[in-house]
């Protein structure tokens, strides 16, 4: 299934700051539901977490 994500830290404005890739689909239990997403956004507040990681390493 196709996923979004990031290999490192750093500004959101990067060109590669974001990626697609290819997960494997999670196995479901008796009480999962498997949802397909049609929206996504970025939170600041996550975009400002992301950013601090990255200094602190």
């Amino acid at each position: 299934m196709n996923a979004i994500g990031y290999n490192q830290t750093g500004p959101i404005t990067a060109a590669d700051a974001l990626v697609e890739f290819e997960a494997p689909k999670p196995d479901l239990g008796a009480r999962d539901l498997l949802v397909r997403v049609k929206g996504i956004s970025v939170n600041p507040v996550d975009v400002k977490v992301r950013t601090r990681i990255g200094a602190s390493r």
